[in-house]
Parts: structure tokens; C-alpha cells; sequence
């Protein structure tokens, strides 16, 4: 029996906390002695939290670039959502990575501070576009997104016309002002005159095509011309394409003709398709 009827018995207590849990007093010291545990927690984990941000980003940029491919948006809306979306998401992961990096060189963790490096990697090679584009800015185009070999009478489409899927440019040549332009900024962008008979001639250009990935939409081979539509390879914007070849006195001359489905402007693009379609054909 204890001395004092008041005395507080030590298995009382116990037998208290087991069913109600810690005293209010108790909680709020073991909460402020597991405070900075649980803040030194979060920070070793820092470099696992940048790998999976990193990880995540680099798929949300593969969905921007080629979302098109997937059937997400039109070739468009990927080259806006791109425009507006890849750099930022770039930066954030390689800042965050540069961070992680920095802390764990500091607190010498060896796993989270190779999980940085790894995050940090990411971040830096989705921004080599970038550094790309800086170091080597390419070369300014003219506002136009038709070229062709003959700007004088540039070659017709007769299958294709202005319904085809996705487009907002017109087939009908620009006339002068176009020809100019072309002609100032592309100016050795001229008509293939070979010895081969029209035929010949003709059966080359189809499989040049083929060879450079064109969807041949109408082939011609009496006349000896077709139609095709060739993609860019990330945002798989759609241009048309006209092949003619026509009689000379030697041979047989051969004229194309290379127009965007949207975009006043190409960035040089047609004229980069009728160039490698010009030294193929002569390779």
C-alpha cells in the first residue's frame, strides 16, 4: 500500500499510455527531438526526387515532340506545344539536378549524389537542341513555303489540291514575289537536265522518292509525273510534292516542286527536301 493515498503509481501510468497513448506533453517532445530527422530525411532523398522528376520529363518531352506520330494533336499544336513547353521543362530538371548535386557533394551521400548525376545528364541533353541552335543559329529563311526548279512554270498538282488533311496554303503558286525570293535565297536551285530517256528519267525520280520516304499519292507513268507527300521527321508537318519529267533535245530535263501545308514560311525546309531530291537523283 503506498505511503500517501495520493501517490501516483508508475504501472498506472503505463497501463494508461498502452490504452490512450503518450501525454499531449510527451507527443509534442518526441515530435520536436524527431524534427530534424525527418528534415535530413527529406533532404538524402533529394537526388531520388530529382532522377524522378528528370525521368517524367523526359517522357513528357518525347509526348510534345512526337505526340503527332501518336495521334495526339496536329503537327501544329505539337511545334506550339514544344515553342512553349520543352525549354522550360528543360531547365527546371537540370536546375533541380544542380541542386541535388550540390547537397549531396556537400553531406558526401553516394547513391543520391550518382542519382543526381544521372538527373543532371537528363536535364543537359534536353537542352542540346538549345545549345545547338545557339552555337550554330541556322541560316535565315525567306517568308515563303514553295520551291520549286522552275519558278517561271513551276509544275502543277492535279491529284492533290486544297482539301488535302491539315492544310491551310493554297497549291496556286505565288507568282513574282515568290520566284524572287526563292531566287535571292536559293539561288542554285535549278532544273535536272540528264542524258537518260524520259522514262528513264522518270523511273529514277520515283525511287529517289521511295529512297527519301515520300508516300507517292498519284504516278503518272504515260505522262511521266506523280504526286507524293513527304513528312518532316519530328513534328511530321506534311508537304506535297510534284515530280515532271519532260522531253529535251539530249536526254530528258526533270522539275519538282515542294510545297508546306502550313506556315508562311518553311525555315528552309523545301528547299533542303529539293536539294537532297536533286543530288540523289545525280548521285
Amino acid at each position: 500500500m503506498p505511503l500517501f493515498a495520493g501517490a501516483i503509481n508508475p504501472h498506472d501510468i503505463a497501463r494508461k499510455q498502452a490504452i490512450f497513448g503518450p501525454a499531449e506533453d510527451d507527443m509534442t517532445h518526441a515530435n520536436s527531438s524527431d524534427s530534424p530527422d525527418a528534415k535530413l530525411g527529406l533532404v538524402s532523398r533529394l537526388g531520388a526526387f530529382a532522377l524522378i522528376v528528370a525521368i517524367v520529363a523526359l517522357i513528357a518531352g518525347a509526348v510534345i515532340m512526337f505526340g503527332v506520330k501518336l495521334g495526339l494533336w496536329e503537327p501544329l499544336q505539337g511545334f506550339v506545344l514544344y515553342r512553349t513547353y520543352f525549354n522550360p521543362i528543360a531547365y527546371t530538371v537540370t536546375a533541380l539536378a544542380l541542386v541535388a548535386l550540390v547537397v549531396h557533394l556537400i553531406r558526401r551521400d553516394r547513391t543520391p549524389l550518382v542519382l543526381s548525376v544521372v538527373a543532371l545528364v537528363i536535364g543537359a541533353g534536353m537542352l542540346v537542341p538549345q545549345v545547338m541552335a545557339a552555337l550554330d543559329p541556322p541560316v535565315r529563311a525567306p517568308p515563303i513555303h514553295d520551291i520549286t526548279t522552275d519558278t517561271g512554270s513551276p509544275p502543277q498538282f492535279l491529284v492533290l489540291d486544297d482539301t488535302r488533311p491539315g492544310a491551310r496554303n493554297s497549291l496556286d503558286y505565288g507568282g513574282a514575289e515568290t520566284a524572287e525570293s526563292q531566287k535571292s535565297a536559293f539561288p542554285d536551285i535549278a532544273p535536272i537536265q540528264t542524258d537518260l530517256s524520259g522514262q528513264e528519267a522518270y523511273q529514277r525520280a520515283l525511287k529517289v522518292a521511295g529512297d527519301m520516304g515520300w508516300k507517292t499519292v498519284d504516278a503518272q507513268d504515260d505522262a511521266l509525273r506523280f504526286e507524293a507527300t513527304a513528312h518532316t521527321p519530328v513534328f511530321h508537318f506534311a508537304d506535297d510534292v510534284v515530280v515532271v519529267v519532260s522531253p529535251a533535245p539530249t536526254g530528258s530535263r526533270v522539275d519538282i516542286r515542294s510545297v508546306s501545308r502550313v506556315g508562311r514560311g518553311d525555315r528552309g525546309v523545301n528547299a533542303a527536301r529539293v536539294r537532297a531530291f536533286l543530288d540523289a537523283f545525280g548521285a
